[in-house]
Order: C-alpha cells, then structure tokens, then sequence
C-alpha cells in the first residue's frame, strides 16, 4: 500500500521538476531571441536598402568574455530591443573561414586550416587591432564610427550604444555624454 502512494507522489514530483526545467529553458530561449543577428553582408545589403547604422560583435569561439558579453549583455531585454531599433545586428567571427565579397573587394581567412587565423574582413574592421570582444560601429552609409574592445555589463554599454545610436558623439564627448545619460535598465 506505501508503495502505491510514494510512486504517484514521485511521478508528479518528477513532471514539476521537469516542467520548472521546461519553463526556464523557455525563458532563457526567449531572451536570447531578443537580438536578431545578421552576416556581415546580409546587414550590408540591407543597410543599400534601408539605410541604417551597423553594430558589428567582433568575436571568436574561445573567447570566455565574448561568451559572458552573450549570456549577460545581449541577453539583456533593454539592451536587445536598444539595438534592434537603431542598429542591423552583426555577429562576425574573426576566424571565419568562408570568403566575403562587399562592393567587389574580396576577404579572405589566408590560413583556414589554421585553429586562430584571422579573416581579413576583421582585420581591417578592427584596424589591425584584434582584441575580442570588439564591437563596431558604422554609420548609414558603411563609415566607421567607432570600435570599442572588452566585455562591458549591460549598465557599462547601455550608455556606448546610445552614444553612437543617438549620435551624440557628433555633439558632444564622452566626458560630457555620460553625466547626462539616463538608463533604462532596472
């Protein structure tokens, strides 16, 4: 007779702890979604389009900060909906091994076998300086902005992305910017 209780009692607690599972994997699906990220040349082309600003993660697959810079920053909801209203998102992996072509000049990975050789199209987007995380910015029309490197929490870039977003760099320095910024995160 114990034995037909505690069975029940254990099923419905087994379908709970799955559930709670299910629900928080839902929930951190959802808030890795908030951010749709593109290949360099599908921004590219959209921004011929519909002209737009263009944040580019310069990152590669070994990179712990650019792992935390994910699970932290653009995971962030204020962060992800922040760029997905001002900027065509890039994910670019500075060890890409594939060829792009933009506006006819052709970038390369010159070693693709090799496990860190860097793509030629991060190389010239970071100026020679490769450090990951690096985040890029361009304007509407391809020009570079800025680069800014290092993992940064969302309170730290939330201020980045408004001061290239807003073009406040055009009016100001950063210095006088931050005082004034109001966040939007909780």
């Amino acid at each position: 007779m114990r034995n037909s209780i505690i069975a029940p009692l254990l099923l419905i607690l087994a379908i709970g702890v799955s559930w709670m599972g299910h629900a928080q994997n839902q929930q951190k699906n959802a808030s890795q979604k908030g951010i749709t990220w593109l290949k360099f040349e599908d921004a590219y082309r959209l921004n011929k389009k519909k002209p737009k600003k263009i944040f580019i993660d310069v990152y590669t697959d070994w990179c712990g900060w650019c792992k935390k810079m994910d699970a932290e920053t653009f995971s962030d909801p204020v962060i992800a909906a922040y760029m997905m209203k001002n900027f065509y998102c890039v994910k670019l992996d500075a060890e890409r091994k594939d060829t792009v072509i933009i506006d006819g000049t052709t970038f390369i990975n010159p070693n693709p076998a090799n496990k860190r050789s860097t793509h030629q199209l991060a190389n010239e987007l970071l100026r020679g300086k490769m450090s990951y995380p690096s985040y890029v910015f361009l304007n509407e029309k391809g020009q570079l902005i800025n680069v800014t490197q290092g993992y940064q929490p969302p309170t730290g870039f939330e201020p980045i992305l408004h001061f290239f977003g807003e073009d406040a760099y055009q009016k100001m320095k950063w210095e006088e910017f931050t005082p004034g910024f109001k966040s939007s995160l909780k």
